[in-house]
């Protein structure tokens, strides 16, 4: 709980978002580069059209599950922070500062640098201007930074031009090759089977391969939770973050199947199998070099518009923990004119610089989804703990409080915490010694912790 009754009256977060703003939100956190790839991937598991888009359309549901569970969340306890407000105070104020710690170590900076490496790659390729792709990452990792730090308003502004852009490219991709590419340039394989429900018989094996190809499915859906995080300056976040979050996923959930549905056609389940580069593969069929060049321009945008969303949103955890006295009290300080969190945006986007330039990112990514996927299933159960009542429901100022139920729980919201295991269980086994360090940067944070708390109570 927040140590020092005096924070309250220092400048507070400003509400100027709204549920347009928070689509666009929670839509940018989703989509960053990983479906323009990852529908070869899947392909590669799994070789059929049913088994394919059933993999993806089941990917779905679970993420609609998560928008549901994240929206009773958000309904119950719209605070900053989001997703670390709420393991605070269904568990312990030391579970949420360790959610904050791999969140600022491991998830979100090696995870932007990754990102904006690959966003130099692509400008690169199509501009050939003469410097190296970690200086290019650094120059769009500080210039976001920069931005964020004139006002969340301006923040979310840019972001969600970027989240249109990305909508636009999407939509020209699956346009494109549904009117420009005939059925009979996709490969013949998937023609002759397309009447075929299952490349293989019913067995464990079919159903490893099913649980391999939903890894890439689940982290392509994977981001919705950082919408929360800027909870404390939604309007109305009682009624529109949950809304946000629900449209939003849902429109991810259409793209996404509309692209794979698109890919399948056009290149074949062998063909998409075959290709590293799916989307570019399509647009190639359609318009040529010029496509090939323009969804690559689509992918430069989509990875700086994910980046734009991760420092809009990652921040105000940390502004969070600070408050709370469990992190340097001048992360907890806001800017008296934009009244945003600029030590932490600053400290955030400094970090995702380091590992750019340090290039380990790819090697930090390999243990980040153990990381993640852990306190997804944590924040899930925070859902029995807040409806024993065991702490109050916070009312509106109209006397309202209008909560969105999971569906289904307590069935649905076990199902969604155990696929979140198990994904860690599957990268434990495919990973294990990225998975332990992980963990080792995990339990590094309950003596940090500790420092925290006898240094807040000195």
């Amino acid at each position: 709980m927040p140590a020092n009754s005096s924070l309250q009256t220092k400048p507070q977060l400003a509400r100027r978002l709204g549920l347009f703003d928070a689509t666009m939100i929670v839509m940018g956190g989703i989509i960053g580069s990983g479906i323009f790839v990852n529908p070869s991937v899947v392909a590669r598991q799994v070789s059929t059209p049913f088994l394919i888009l059933g993999v993806w359309a089941l990917g779905g549901l679970l993420a609609l599950l998560a928008a549901f569970i994240w929206a009773e969340l958000a309904s119950l306890r719209p605070q900053v922070g989001g997703q670390y407000a709420y393991l605070r105070e269904a568990f312990h104020p030391s579970i949420a500062f360790l959610y904050g710690w791999v969140l600022l170590l491991v998830i979100q900076t090696g995870g932007m640098a990754a990102v904006a490496v690959t966003f130099a790659r692509y400008f690169l390729e199509l501009t050939h201007v003469p410097v190296t792709d970690s200086k290019l990452a650094v120059v769009i990792l500080a210039s976001l930074s920069v931005v964020n730090c004139f006002g969340v308003r301006t923040g979310s502004t840019v972001q969600s031009v970027f989240m249109v852009l990305k909508i636009i490219a999407i939509t020209v991709l699956v346009v494109c090759g549904l009117l420009l590419i005939g059925p009979s340039q996709g490969a013949v394989a998937t023609g002759q089977r397309a009447g075929l429900m299952l490349d293989r018989p019913a067995s464990f094996g079919l159903l490893t391969a099913v649980g391999a190809a939903m890894v890439p499915v689940l982290f392509a859906y994977g981001g919705w939770q950082t919408a929360t995080f800027v909870a404390g300056e939604i309007k109305e976040p009682r009624k529109n973050l949950p809304r946000g979050l629900i449209i939003g996923i849902a429109g991810v959930v259409l793209l996404y199947l509309a692209v794979n549905l698109v890919c399948i056609r056009a290149l074949g389940t062998a063909g998409l199998a075959a290709t590293k580069a799916p989307a570019s593969d399509v647009m190639r069929l359609a318009l040529g070099a010029f496509g090939a060049h323009a969804i690559a321009a689509g992918i430069a945008i989509s990875t700086v518009g994910f980046l734009s969303q991760s420092m809009l949103t990652a921040p105000r955890v940390y502004f969070a923990m600070a408050r709370d006295g469990l992190f340097f009290k001048s992360v907890g300080a806001l800017h008296p004119r934009t009244r945003v969190p600029i030590v932490a945006i600053g400290l955030q986007g400094s970090l995702a610089i380091v590992i750019a330039l340090w290039g380990a990112y790819e090697q930090i990514l390999n243990y980040v989804v153990s990381m993640d996927f852990i306190f997804f299933g944590l924040t899930a159960c925070c859902i029995f703990m807040f409806r024993r009542q065991r702490f109050p429901v916070e009312v509106a100022e109209d006397g309202n409080a209008r909560i969105i139920r999971v569906p289904g729980h307590p069935v649905t919201t076990l199902l969604f915490v155990a696929a979140c295991w198990l994904v860690v269980i599957n990268t434990i086994y495919k990973y294990p010694s990225n998975t332990l360090i992980g963990m080792a940067i995990l339990i590094a944070g309950i003596p940090a912790y500790m420092f925290w708390r006898w240094r807040n109570r000195s």
